[in-house]
């Protein structure tokens, strides 16, 4: 089993900047994708940013420029930088994190979302 402890959510300013934090503990032997979700209420949930143990790193479009995602693989954590926010970023923001053994078994594990709000 894997835990994704999330943090660094709260409210920011229109124009703000962020950084959340997700790390990963326990069985992360197979996972070698990781990254950020977000979702609002009556919306599914989308892709913020995701980065795997090579360092690739793959962006929603609407967050391109205003978005970093980089990974600390000694302390199996992953971070997203987002700056000029914009108060259609507010939404839970999910960590996720996934990946396959050599036995084609998928794991895919989500922590418990942290909440950002945008809002002068």
């Amino acid at each position: 089993q894997v835990q994704l402890v999330e943090s660094g959510g709260g409210l920011v300013q229109p124009g703000g900047s962020l950084r959340l934090s997700c790390a990963a503990s326990g069985s992360i032997s197979n996972l070698n994708i990781m990254g950020w979700y977000r979702q609002v209420p009556g919306k599914h949930r989308e892709l913020v940013a995701t980065i795997t143990n090579s360092g690739s790193t793959n962006y929603a479009e609407t967050l391109k420029g205003r978005c970093t995602i980089s990974r600390d693989n000694a302390k199996n954590t992953v971070y997203v930088q987002m700056n000029s926010l914009k108060p259609d970023d507010t939404a839970v923001y999910y960590c996720n994190a996934a990946g396959m053994d050599v036995a084609a078994k998928i794991y895919n594990y989500w922590g418990q979302g942290t909440q950002v709000t945008v809002s002068s």
